[in-house]
């Protein structure tokens, strides 16, 4: 029992004490996870915000199981590194904040060109878009395309071809003809 006030009233807790409570676990954890997450994005305070924001409401939805862990603190460092690991993989994670935009000139000297390869390019699988994408517009390596796509070397190979293949098709013998001219 515990005394509230002047009037000297006894008043009972209203929870026994028991698993945690998530808006108490989120207050006493964040900053750690942020600086955590700073130190990870490389002092990025933005991304970093986002990354415990992220790894906080993946553990809100499991929350009721998660109480029970005998360390959530530990759980949820797991929880913000493979959301960092996971968002690095992604190609938007490679935006970079800044205030100056080049000057680039536009060098589409043939903008039906440009929307015939990318309607052809919405017709093939993500996948292979993505492979696409990164060998030939980027002209990355087979070595880097692989280990963007957390593929092998072998696969990205097959599937340059097969896309390449496929792109042929959609595009026709004419438009091939077109390009080659």
């Amino acid at each position: 029992m515990r005394y509230r006030g002047m009037d000297h009233s006894p008043t009972t807790d209203p929870a026994p004490p028991g698993p945690l409570d998530f808006l108490e676990f989120a207050a006493a954890r964040g900053g750690h996870l942020y600086k955590t997450a700073y130190l990870l994005t490389g002092g990025d305070s933005h991304l970093a915000e986002d990354l415990v924001q992220e790894a906080l409401s993946r553990m809100f939805v499991r929350w009721r199981r998660l109480c029970r862990l005998e360390n959530p603190a530990g759980y949820a460092q797991t929880v913000l590194v493979n959301t960092f690991l996971s968002l690095r993989r992604r190609r938007s994670s490679r935006e970079r904040v800044t205030d100056e935009f080049p000057d680039l000139a536009v060098s589409d000297t043939d903008p039906v060109l440009r929307l015939t390869m990318l309607q052809a390019l919405q017709q093939v699988s993500p996948q292979d878009r993505a492979v696409l994408v990164l060998r030939f517009w980027e002209d990355r390596s087979v070595e880097e395309t692989a280990s963007a796509l957390n593929l092998s070397s072998t696969a990205v190979r097959s599937r340059s071809h097969r896309a390449l293949g496929r792109m042929r098709a959609i595009l026709g013998d004419a438009f091939a003809e077109r390009l080659a001219g």
